[in-house]
C-alpha cells in the first residue's frame, strides 16, 4: 500500500542550514539523534511521527549509530522502516549518518577501530537501514590499540566503495583529530566532521578542538547539548521524575540533581525566562553561538517536545550581556 505521507511544501523555509566546514554539504542547525527512543522498547508509530515532523519542519539530518537501541542496531532497523514506508521519495532530500567504534557484537571482532570490524559493521548498518549508502560515516571512537592508519584507511574504503559519501569522527581530542585528518587527506578523502560532546555543563571542545577543526575546514556536530536533560525544566523543581534518566540512573544518578547544580540550573533558567525562551531552547541557542559549531545534535521522546526544541531556531543571538552572564555560572574549563 503506498504511504499517505506527503512532506510539507514548506519545510526548507522551517529551519536554517549550515555549511559542514569548508565541504559543499549543508547541515540543519539541529539535526534529529536516534541514539535514545528509536529501540524495540517504543511504538514504531511513535517514531514515525517524530521523524515525519522533523523532516517537515526541515530537518534533513538523521543521526545513527550500530549500537543504538535497545537492543543493538534497533534505532537502524526501526529508521529504515520509516524510510522505506515513507521517506523513500525523499531519499536525495535526506542525509543519513551512522557510526562504529563501540561494542556491537560479542567476541574480538564487534568493538574499537579495526579494519574488521568498522566495515563489517557498516555492511550490517547499511543491511539494517535497507541503503545503498550513508551520507556520513563515522570512526565513533578513537581506538589506543589501532594505528589510526588503519582506522581511518577503513572509512577511505567506505568511502571509495561508495558506501559513504563523506568520512566523520566522533569523541576524538585534538591531537587525534589533526592525526585522522591528516591520513585522511594523505588518501584524497577530507575529513568532513567531528562529532564531540558539548554543553554549558561540558565545555571541552573549547580547549583546542574548536580551533583544531577550524584549522582543518571540518565541521562540528555537538551531541548532547542539553546534557542528557540536565538543561531542561525537568529538575528544576528538586524532584526526580520516573522514567527521567536521573531515575533510570544510566547516565546520572539522582544525587546529581544537588544544591549546586539546582543553583546553577535555575539561574541559567532565569536567563532563558527573560529571554522568552525555556531552559532547552537556551542551551541549544548557546552552543550554536561558537562559530565551529555546525548543528546541534538533539533527540526526542515526542513531537511535542520536538517542537519545543525547533522553535529554539526561533531565539535571538545572545547578547555580550548574557553571554557574560552565563560564562559566570558554568566558566570555561
Amino acid at each position: 500500500m503506498p504511504s499517505q505521507y506527503r512532506a510539507a511544501d514548506d519545510r526548507y523555509e522551517q529551519t536554517p542550514y549550515e555549511r559542514v566546514g569548508r565541504s559543499g554539504l549543508l547541515l540543519p542547525r539541529i539535526s534529529l539523534g536516534l541514539w535514545n527512543n528509536f529501540g524495540h522498547d517504543r511504538p514504531l508509530a511513535t517514531q514515525r511521527d517524530i521523524v515525519l515532523h522533523a523532516f517537515d519542519r526541515g530537518v534533513t539530518h538523521f543521526d545513527l549509530a550500530n549500537n543504538y537501541g535497545p537492543p543493538y542496531g534497533a534505532a537502524e532497523e526501526q529508521f529504515g522502516r520509516i524510510l522505506e514506508a515513507d521517506l523513500r521519495p525523499y531519499r536525495d532530500e535526506i542525509v543519513v549518518s551512522t557510526k562504529a567504534g563501540y561494542d556491537m557484537w560479542a567476541g574480538p571482532y564487534g568493538n574499537w577501530g579495526s579494519r574488521k570490524y568498522l566495515l563489517a559493521s557498516l555492511d550490517q548498518s547499511l543491511a539494517r537501514l535497507g541503503l545503498e549508502y550513508v551520507d556520513v560515516f563515522y570512526s565513533h571512537r578513537p581506538d589506543p590499540e589501532t594505528p589510526i592508519e588503519e582506522t581511518m584507511g577503513a572509512l577511505v574504503t567506505a568511502v571509495r566503495s561508495g558506501r559513504a559519501l563523506y568520512a566523520g569522527i566522533s569523541n576524538y581530542s585534538p591531537a587525534q583529530t589533526a592525526a585522522a585528518a591528516e591520513v585522511l587527506a594523505a588518501e584524497g578523502v577530507p575529513l568532513l566532521i567531528h562529532q564531540p560532546r558539548y554543553s554549558m555543563f561540558d565545555r571541552t571542545p573549547e580547549a583546542g578542538l574548536f580551533d583544531e577543526l577550524e584549522r582543518q575546514g571540518t565541521g562540528a556536530i555537538v551531541f548532547s547539548p542539553l546534557a542528557g536533560g540536565l538543561l531542561t525544566d525537568r529538575y528544576l523543581d528538586g524532584s526526580v521524575p520516573v522514567g527521567s534518566r536521573a531515575a533510570e540512573g544510566r547516565w546520572f544518578g539522582a544525587d546529581r540533581i544537588d544544591d549546586d547544580y539546582l543553583t546553577t540550573a535555575r539561574a541559567l533558567n532565569d536567563i532563558a525566562v527573560a529571554r522568552g525562551q525555556s531552559l532547552a531552547q537556551l542551551a541549544i541557542t548557546w552552543v550554536l553561538r561558537q562559530p565551529a559549531v555546525t548543528s546541534a545534535l538533539v533527540g526526542a521522546s515526542s513531537v511535542r517536545q520536538l517542537d519545543g526544541t525547533l522553535d529554539a531556531l526561533a531565539g535571538a543571538p545572545l547578547s555580550d550581556d548574557e553571554l557574560a552572564a552565563i560564562d559566570a555560572l558554568v566558566p570555561r574549563g
